[in-house]
């Protein structure tokens, strides 16, 4: 298998990617306020008998709503971030990994050669 790794495109997608996970965390921080805004104004359910009014069906369902969903937002940019950052670190490793090949090469290179011709030199003479 040939690994056929670029460096500089690793890095450029891995910026860009790192750009739009933080418009994650932003989202995630607004959420909450958003759905909270979005019940307040879905109506209230009047009680009656001098009883302050409650949320309707409609803000209680977006409120469950946004209790149930927000951990799993922030599980997402948190995700994504760890991605990121994992695939950063492997192409990292890799790259480490073909200098040392490479410095290995070099120094196996610089090694006096071997001289004896296969059938002659230490027991396998003519």
């Amino acid at each position: 298998m040939k690994w056929d790794l670029k460096p500089t495109d690793i890095n450029g997608v891995l910026t860009s990617t790192a750009e739009v996970a933080k418009g994650f965390e932003k989202q995630v921080k607004s959420y909450g306020g958003n759905l909270k805004s979005a019940a307040s104004s879905a109506g209230t359910l009047d009680m009656g008998e001098g009883k302050a009014p409650e949320a309707g069906l409609v803000g209680l369902a977006l409120s469950q709503f946004a209790e149930n969903t927000e951990t799993d937002l922030r599980f997402i940019a948190a995700r994504a971030g760890k991605s990121i950052e994992g695939a950063g670190k492997a192409t990292e490793a890799y790259l480490n990994g073909d200098l040392a090949m490479a410095a290995e090469a070099q120094s196996e290179a610089q090694k006096k050669p071997d001289l004896d011709m296969p059938g002659e030199g230490q027991g396998g003479g003519k």
